[in-house]
């Protein structure tokens, strides 16, 4: 964490590259800074304000939202991007045409000096079949990593070959190929940006939920809360064998860290990481059913405060999924979180007679100061 006006710088030698590395920065953000390795100078507050432009490919729809500084909540049709530059929420929603489906978004910067995190919610109609996709991206280091799958993540999946055919193997082979293009954007610079991507992609009744990081996604059925995302955390026995099979060490820095430097095992970006921290996902998948109420996707800003059971009831006690999106980040914030906060709530409304088919609206895509 950052408070007030302090930006902090990082040098770091990790013990187990080969050869000397480079120095470089990382803004404040706890996810990547170990307490006894964090230098301070005071430059006074930078605030990324980011950039709020949205840009829709074909056949994509728009979806809308509105910024609130005083905490109520909105809802409405129409496309349109915006930020609430002065701390506020940015809440927003969706309804398929039909009413089958409806989504809703908050995005709160809370207690941190700058927004990292960033979402995106896209619907469309590819020969003929219903795709919505949602995704929360938190940036970390700066926020230049999430913005860039916010811009990019989602068009590239759409114009894989294989999106509708394996839709699997197209999710694993995009988040790759966007984490190897972000990297290569970033070549000249002194930055070394990262960010969690968790996203879940609908085509027609068929849920895939794809991870990399420590952002969650959690889904209802039948009142209970089920977690299709693990976070990637570097003492997971698995991602530390991955890790020093790699050549890589997992060491304790106030919280147990790849290389005594990122508390995560997964992230896109970090090129100085690589190639122990991957943008490789764990994707889950399975059919949507008369038992599917609600899926909750959030940064760790919710879920460090907020166990699964619990964010899944609250988000059950709202009928309006705009609601219920801005009712779990008010109680993030409330129960102490001292991160961003941003989630995106999908309701099932299985009582409607036809299959979900999105009207056109499309990417709310943002990020939110």
């Amino acid at each position: 964490m950052v408070c007030g006006r302090c930006v902090s710088s990082i040098f770091v030698q990790a013990r187990f590259f080969t050869k000397r590395v480079p120095q470089f920065n990382y803004v404040g953000n706890n996810k990547g800074l170990p307490p006894n390795r964090v230098f301070k100078r005071y430059i006074g507050m930078m605030v990324d304000t980011g950039s709020m432009s949205t840009r829709a490919g074909p056949n994509v729809d728009m979806v809308s939202h509105k910024d609130d500084d005083a905490g109520g909540s909105g809802s409405g049709s129409g496309s349109g991007s915006g930020s609430g530059a002065n701390g506020g929420f940015v809440t927003g929603g969706w309804k398929s045409q039909d009413e089958r489906l409806s989504c809703g978004y908050s995005s709160f910067r809370g207690k941190r000096v700058t927004m990292e995190d960033f979402y995106d919610v896209k619907t469309s109609t590819i020969d003929g079949r219903s795709v919505c996709l949602f995704g929360i991206f938190d940036g970390h280091g700066g926020s230049r990593a999430a913005e860039y799958l916010k811009d990019h993540l989602f068009e590239n999946l759409m114009k894989h070959p294989k999106f509708l055919t394996d839709t699997k193997l197209a999710i694993s082979e995009t988040y790759q190929k966007t984490d190897a293009e972000f990297l290569d954007s970033e070549k000249d610079t002194f930055r070394d940006d990262g960010s969690t991507a968790s996203t879940a992609v609908l085509v027609d009744n068929h849920l895939y939920v794809a991870n990399v990081g420590d952002s969650r996604t959690v889904i209802s059925k039948a009142g209970k809360a089920i977690a299709l995302s693990e976070d990637h955390k570097p003492n997971r026995s698995d991602e530390r064998k991955r890790i020093e099979n790699a050549g890589g060490v997992v060491m304790w820095a106030g919280t147990w860290r790849v290389g005594g430097v990122l508390a995560m095992s997964r992230a896109f970006g970090n090129r100085m990481l690589k190639p122990f921290v991957v943008a490789e996902p764990e994707i889950q998948d399975q059919k949507i059913d008369a038992e599917t109420e609600v899926l909750v996707l959030a940064s760790d800003g919710l879920w460090d405060v907020v166990q699964n059971e619990d964010a899944v009831s609250l988000a059950r006690t709202e009928e309006a999924a705009e609601a219920a999106a801005r009712k779990l980040t008010e109680a993030a914030f409330n129960r102490g979180s001292a991160d961003n906060i941003t989630c995106i709530v999908v309701r099932f409304h299985h009582e409607k007679a036809h299959p979900a088919n999105p009207d056109k609206a499309g990417p709310a895509s943002s990020q939110h100061e």
